[in-house]
């Protein structure tokens, strides 16, 4: 395996897992999974949720993958690494900046992370099964772009109101 095919079968396999999570999340987990998704979308104490074994699932199959794929010598060890990274990625943008699971993380003013922010929120506007939308989550609608902008620009034009008044 070369380089160059273990880095492209990795950057595709994390580009496939956004439509697989995507997809996963809006007809699973919010179809026959619900059962376990609910948990995501009710205010509860726990620091755990049930919604939480989906990490275990994809950690399961990345980990086999790794097992399984002769230290990089088969082309499935790196899709081992692509859904790994994705996971990752999912975890801090997801769990640690968008929900603030661990608190190390405050909010941001990257216009990308304020616009996947808006994004998950409308998603989580209901709290059934049924009546969501935003089901994904780093490929951002350019509506949320839009008015995470204007936000912004706002936010300057008021800072910038209060300095001209002060």
């Amino acid at each position: 395996m070369t380089i160059l095919a273990a880095i492209g079968i990795t950057v595709a396999t994390f580009a496939f897992m956004e439509f697989w999570a995507w997809f996963m999340h809006k007809f699973v987990q919010h179809g026959p999974l619900w059962f376990l998704h609910r948990s995501h979308h009710v205010r509860h104490p726990h620091p755990v949720e049930r919604n939480d074994l989906f990490f275990l699932i994809y950690g399961g199959i990345s980990a086999a993958l790794f097992i399984t794929g002769d230290n990089g010598g088969r082309w499935w060890f790196w899709v081992g690494v692509g859904i790994a990274a994705y996971g990752t990625v999912y975890f801090f943008v997801h769990d640690v900046l968008i929900h603030g699971r661990l608190r190390f993380w405050k909010k941001s003013h990257n216009t990308y992370l304020r616009a996947l922010n808006m994004a998950h929120k409308t998603h989580h506007k209901t709290t059934g099964r049924d009546g969501s939308a935003e089901f994904g989550l780093l490929w951002v609608s350019p509506k949320y772009f839009k008015l995470a902008r204007k936000q912004a620009e706002n936010k300057r034009a008021k800072i910038t109101n209060t300095d001209f008044n002060s």
